[in-house]
């Protein structure tokens, strides 16, 4: 079996990050089809307050496949996983919850809400449920427990996971979810339930703003099969009667987690001071392919652009970071991201204006098949 990277990873958001040059999308994406995105605008950001966890990226990748770690100055440096952040920590308390050491939020160790010892079809909640369960749940003896956002469950995601979209076996043994199973018990699909094996997503408390375009609401939810963030109706998929069902994991504590707090410094840079990180104001304004977007990021450095020789291309948890999941172009005729961003419009294939896509220096690996 082959790996190869299908597209650096786009998350569904909208600036750049401190300590870092960085590239996602402007507005959240909200269906299940992913966009084959070559060319990208970019922009930059530098470092710092609650922490955004690594994504335990590993491994290099050029365009197409894994390579040697590049050198400084040869292509394709710069990316996520030449970047040391705050390395994933986690403590299992031996009380079915796991404390995150660094962002101090707790989860429910398991989405087996059964209790009966396998994760299956008959754990998933509907997003009515899942958002109303969360009041019975004493897991750990705790009754403070909520439905994360999506800021805090995508704090979960591992990025050393493999994506088996295309997979058309039932045996899960030598996949590699976007999770630390060390930790957090999972579980694909219920491939005897007729579900598909990346049919493992997890339900969030966050909204799109807007309806999509049946007029359906739709809710953002993340799923550590495949390592993406996708948008779900709020009740049933097209052509079902039933409410979509969703696995959860709960989490208390740290309610602040996710809520930016911005200064704009006057320079050209805006500070997140939730974050620490420190964002390069302005995107590179014009489009990009990934090797050219990591280069671009070298030279803001050889340039001491706004004063700062740090930059890079922020990985997607820190761009995701500064996504406002409370604006959409059809909701608030804007980017999902704060006003104090600048960010470039574009005129999308219907001719309307619209926001363009960012790149991250994290990449997405498939299998291969």
């Amino acid at each position: 079996m082959s790996q190869r990277i299908t597209r650096p990873h786009m998350a569904a958001l909208s600036l750049l990050v401190g300590l870092a040059l960085l590239t996602t999308a402007c507005t959240d994406t909200i269906d299940t089809a992913q966009e084959d995105t070559s060319v990208a605008e970019v922009a930059v950001v530098s470092a710092g307050s609650y922490a955004i966890v690594d994504t335990g990226q590993s491994d290099t990748y050029g365009a197409v496949t894994e390579i040697e770690a590049p050198a400084q100055g040869d292509a394709f440096f710069g990316q996520d996983a030449q970047i040391e952040g705050d390395a994933p920590s986690y403590t299992d308390n031996g009380d079915g919850t796991v404390t995150d050491n660094v962002t101090g939020l707790v989860w429910t160790q398991s989405p087996d809400l059964d209790g009966n010892g396998d994760i299956n079809a008959a754990d998933k909640l509907s997003y009515d449920d899942a958002l109303a369960n969360a009041g019975s749940i004493t897991v750990g003896g705790y009754d403070d427990w909520r439905l994360p956002k999506i800021k805090e469950l995508y704090s979960l995601m591992n990025f050393d996971g493999v994506d088996p979209s295309g997979y058309s076996g039932t045996d899960t043994a030598d996949l590699v979810p976007f999770i630390d199973t060390d930790f957090f018990d999972f579980a694909y699909g219920d491939t005897d339930a007729d579900e598909r094996v990346i049919d493992a997503q997890m339900a969030s408390s966050t909204l799109y703003t807007d309806t999509t375009m049946n007029g359906n609401e739709t809710m953002f939810g993340v799923n550590f099969a495949d390592g993406r963030i996708k948008g779900y109706p709020t009740g049933p998929m097209p052509g079902s009667s039933e409410d979509k069902g969703f696995y959860v994991y709960y989490v208390r504590g740290n309610t602040a987690y996710g809520i930016n707090d911005f200064t704009e410094n006057s320079d050209g840079t805006i500070t997140d001071m939730a974050t620490g990180l420190m964002w390069a104001q302005d995107d590179s304004g014009e489009g990009m392919d990934w090797e050219a977007a990591l280069t671009w990021a070298e030279q803001a450095n050889a340039e001491s652009y706004l004063g700062y020789n740090d930059w890079r291309l922020p990985n997607v948890k820190e761009l995701q970071s500064i996504v406002d999941y409370t604006r959409a172009p059809g909701a608030t005729d804007s980017a999902a991201i704060d006003p104090v961003f600048e960010c470039t419009p574009i005129t999308n294939e219907a001719g309307e204006r619209d926001y363009a896509a960012y790149w991250s220096s994290t990449t997405h690996i498939d299998r291969g098949l």
